[in-house]
């Protein structure tokens, strides 16, 4: 069996303003289960990187381990990648993002590679306020592990084994928003129409964006009992406003405020999305916070543009870093000598 998807491409396929065709942001053949929301994920990654004309070798992929950290190999087959150790990709994006500004830092983990062994590593990276897209496929199981409970999963919500979780789960939109995030979201693997703005505009903020996708997984937790099924999914959405002006476009839902609107799903299911009627304030924080909040005590998924906060500086910044790649410094740079290392240390003195 080959993963390798064929070179043929229709001859007329629309490109972007840098010439480049959807094709040239593919990867290789997907593995994952058939239906995956990851997959949806991934098809979102790539089209936004079209959209937004990007070319392929200037962005970076980072993951960790687990079935969304898998993604990375499925898009973007041009673009720069590194696959890291389970829950330390922070560390890599982070490294990576002081070593060389110029590029587009896309992460990509999973409610376990985040919410579990790499917590410790995520809070760090939300508070520096790294210049990267952070995108967590959230299902609230582990799918390499044949689906016990994350850390995400709700309480209450019961396993395909029968089993019912006993324990808080973690909403990862709140913390990255009570840690400082300045971009926070959320979405639904299911929902091109709004995942896609939201990652283009993740791409163009200049700080950590943080985007939480609720991605069902269709082998061990998509049955009755299961609150991140995509029937359970799919009947508890809140649709929040989306309205977003990168530098060369601007970006709208297409349905207006108050009204309702069918999307059909790949797997040919459909969902039906409500945009809320009321005012919401992506600058509030504290008003982000209580709209998910209120949203949970009632059952529903809160889903948009969360918060935004549109003058923060990132790590780069807030360090002085260079702004040339490292990689293109000359010896004299890097090494200038006894008397600028002197001086320096006299500055700290």
């Amino acid at each position: 069996m080959s993963y390798i998807k064929p070179n043929f491409r229709h001859p007329r396929l629309p490109t972007n303003a840098l010439g480049y065709t959807v094709a040239d942001y593919d990867g290789s053949i997907s593995t994952l289960c058939a239906g995956c929301g990851h997959d949806s994920i991934s098809a979102a990654i790539r089209n936004a990187c079209f959209l937004s004309s990007i070319p392929p070798h200037r962005i970076a992929k980072v993951s960790g381990i687990g079935c969304s950290s898998k993604m990375p190999t499925y898009f973007l087959g041009k673009s720069h990648g590194f696959n890291s150790v389970h829950g330390r990709m922070p560390s890599v994006a982070t490294g990576a993002s002081l070593a060389n500004r110029s590029l587009t830092y896309i992460g990509v983990s999973g409610d376990g590679d985040t919410a579990s062994i790499g917590m410790g590593q995520f809070i760090h990276l939300v508070r520096r306020n790294v210049n990267m897209t952070y995108i967590v496929a959230n299902n609230g199981c582990y799918g390499l592990t044949k689906g016990q409970d994350s850390a995400t999963a709700d309480e209450g919500s019961i396993s395909k084994y029968g089993d019912v979780n006993a324990f808080e789960g973690i909403d990862l939109a709140s913390l990255a928003l009570l840690q400082g995030a300045s971009f926070v979201a959320r979405s639904f693997s299911g929902d091109k129409e709004q995942l896609e703005p939201l990652i283009r505009a993740a791409m163009g903020h200049n700080g950590f964006a943080f985007i939480d996708v609720i991605s069902p997984c269709v082998t061990f937790n998509n049955h009755v009992g299961s609150t991140k099924s995509y029937a359970a999914t799919r009947d508890h959405l809140d649709v929040m406003p989306l309205d977003f002006v990168p530098m060369r476009e601007e970006i709208r839902t297409q349905y207006s405020e108050g009204t309702s609107k069918s999307v059909t799903l790949h797997d040919g299911s459909v969902i039906y999305l409500h945009k809320a009627e009321t005012g919401f304030a992506t600058d509030d924080r504290t008003g982000s916070l209580n709209a998910i909040q209120k949203a949970k005590e009632e059952g529903r998924i809160l889903t948009g543009l969360l918060y935004l906060d549109p003058d923060t500086q990132d790590l780069n910044h807030n360090l002085d870093i260079a702004s040339r790649p490292l990689n293109e410094l000359g010896k004299d740079e890097l090494c200038p000598g006894s008397k600028v290392l002197n001086s320096i240390n006299e500055g700290l003195r």
